[in-house]
């Protein structure tokens, strides 16, 4: 009896949690609409339907769903009159009549998994590859007078930076297309490099240029970098044979005759095969990469390439050895960046040769990694926030503990960054043992300097280890850089450099608190890439608390001076090199440069 008193008050009880359950999901969803009305990238198709072809795409090939979803992506979005433009080219009348794999592949590559607004595009290749795998590149045009953006040289902008729920739209006039002729075929396919496929032919490399991509066991692919040159440079190149006579290096016989020395060009040892492969990079170098990497290893063995970027030209081959100034030669510009199924290629100006080289300062920025270029919203750019990535995300990163590294927005270091290091000590929790791969450093005896943001809570016993090997000297990441502004404590640079330390950056400000410091003296026994670790041998409580924050390292040769050139604070300026030399330093107001 008494439980069945109670039975109405349990049916109460249930009833009005259910009707406040009903409620609360109402409310729910109410909430969620009113939060944000943005459609999301196929809605916003559906929506518009001068797009209701690529729509169409996406819908044949099931990605629709998949675009519909959250995410940061930007989609290159072709207009109905280029799809239709692209259906003529292909011979068919309706996308039902285009292959499943050729639209899947079409959609792949006009999608890329990261927001990108117009904003972030510099002359040449998007940090972010496309879904398909290759990367895209970005120009200018100028029709009547009116400047446009162009992707992949072939397509122009029309509507830029339509945000959309997921991410980011730009509605190009032109179907970008799959780039699937090998660097062989795509050379040959060009008339005006006639000659340079038949040396290819002749030294057997054509035959490795056409093979299709592939993987090692560390996931690495085989691309390559071909920098060709045309019918016309060969007709301007000459050679003086040793009996006097004047001769151009217009046909494949006089190509032997100069170069093949053991008359096989098929022999890896033979000058023109070696004239070939000098000109292959084992990996995918577009033209930003040329501007801002200063040395590349060929397929030569032990022969590199050095780069520079000058005024919107890059040179390769092109400085001061032995007092002597060598022109090099130009990469032209307009004409390359051409994305193989295997590679890319580019045109060189002028004929070339293997450069014997002695050492060549490296300056390796050590925020100069891919996987935080990818993050094109906020690298390097004066707004951008912070942001880390775990261990094992980066290919030439390692180290051992289960934080991340920070990319830290600050303009009192070059390139406008900094590496930090979350907890860069000794212990369970810490991150130790961080080891970069280093850029090609050119076999020769260096000094290596290490340049840091000094810190209270940072390590105060850092140990640095090249190819496995201690350096001479730790780095105490507490020290603070000395102001030469104070008249009773000043150093002057070059005796602070006798001390092992300098400041690195022109003009000096001391409110950067940035120091370098000389670590120790290395020699670099062969030409490639080496190995660069830091260890903190400091226990919890003992410092690395805080993060520590790495700017680059120094590679000069020993005979070279140490001080000069000196950086530039600051995210970069498009066409201005980072480098300070003494001589336009001393141009200005000096006061407070240090030296």
């Amino acid at each position: 009896m008494k439980s069945l008193l109670q039975f109405p008050s349990l049916s109460k009880l249930i009833f009005a949690i259910l009707i406040a359950l009903i409620f609360q999901s109402c409310a729910e969803e109410q909430i969620k609409e009113n939060t944000d009305n943005t459609p999301n990238i196929t809605q916003y198709l559906r929506e518009n339907p001068e797009y209701s072809m690529f729509l169409e795409i996406l819908e044949i090939t099931n990605y629709a769903s998949f675009m519909n979803t959250y995410g940061t992506y930007t989609l290159f979005l072709p207009t109905n009159d280029a799809l239709k433009q692209y259906l003529k080219d292909v011979g068919a009348t309706s996308l039902k009549d285009v292959p499943l794999v050729d639209l899947q592949n079409i959609a792949k590559l006009h999608i890329l998994d990261k927001k990108v607004n117009t904003s972030s595009f510099t002359d040449g290749k998007i940090a972010t590859p496309s879904m398909y795998g290759q990367y895209l590149t970005t120009g200018a045009t100028n029709i009547n007078e009116v400047s446009s953006i162009t992707i992949n040289k072939t397509s122009r902008i029309v509507t830029s930076n339509v945000e959309v729920g997921n991410g980011i739209i730009q509605v190009i006039d032109k179907v970008l297309r799959v780039a699937n002729k090998t660097l062989a075929q795509t050379i040959e396919a060009d008339p005006n490099l006639s000659l340079f496929t038949e040396v290819l032919k002749a030294t057997g490399w054509y035959e490795k240029l056409n093979q299709p991509l592939t993987y090692d066991a560390n996931k690495v692919a085989s691309y390559l970098t071909v920098l060709a040159q045309t019918n016309d440079v060969f007709e301007k190149a000459t050679w003086k044979t040793p009996n006097g006579n004047l001769i151009k290096l217009n046909t494949l016989d006089n190509l032997k005759l100069r170069y093949s020395q053991l008359n096989d060009p098929k022999n890896e040892a033979d000058s023109l095969n070696l004239f070939v492969q000098y000109r292959l990079l084992p990996q995918l170098s577009y033209l930003a990469d040329f501007a801002t990497t200063p040395v590349f290893v060929t397929k030569a063995p032990l022969e590199v390439i050095a780069s520079k970027l000058e005024k919107d030209v890059i040179y390769l081959n092109r400085d001061v050895y032995n007092g002597v100034f060598e022109e090099g030669v130009a990469i032209i510009r307009e004409s390359s960046d051409v994305t193989a199924s295997n590679g890319v290629l580019h045109y060189v100006n002028e004929n070339f040769f293997i450069k014997k080289r002695s050492a060549s300062p490296v300056y390796f920025d050590l925020c100069d990694q891919r996987e935080m270029a990818a993050d094109v919203a906020n690298y390097r750019k004066s707004s951008g926030l912070s942001f880390a990535l775990a261990n094992g995300a980066f290919s030439e990163i390692t180290w051992v503990g289960n934080g991340t590294l920070t990319w830290n927005n600050y303009n009192g270091a070059v390139n406008g960054d900094l590496l930090s290091i979350f907890r860069f000590r000794r212990s369970l929790n810490g991150n130790n043992d961080i080891e970069f791969k280093t850029p090609v450093l050119i076999k020769g005896r260096y000094k290596i300097w290490v340049s840091y943001r000094s810190g209270d809570k940072a390590s105060p016993l850092t140990k640095v280890f090249f190819d496995g090997e201690q350096t001479s000297r730790i780095i105490n990441q507490k020290e603070t850089v000395n102001d030469p502004s104070i008249p009773l404590t000043a150093i002057n640079d070059r005796v602070y450099e006798s001390q092992g330390y300098k400041r690195y950056l022109f003009p000096f400000d001391k409110t950067d608190n940035v120091l370098s410091r000389l670590v120790g003296i290395v020699e670099v026994t062969t030409t490639g890439r080496h190995l660069i670790k830091f260890t903190a041998d400091v226990p919890n409580g003992g410092g690395g608390q805080d993060a520590d924050r790495f700017d680059m390292v120094e590679f000069r040769p020993v005979d070279m001076d140490q001080l000069w050139p000196k950086f530039r604070r600051g995210v970069p300026v498009a066409g201005k090199s980072y480098l300070v030399q003494r001589n336009e330093a001393t141009k200005g107001d000096n006061s407070n440069s240090g030296y």
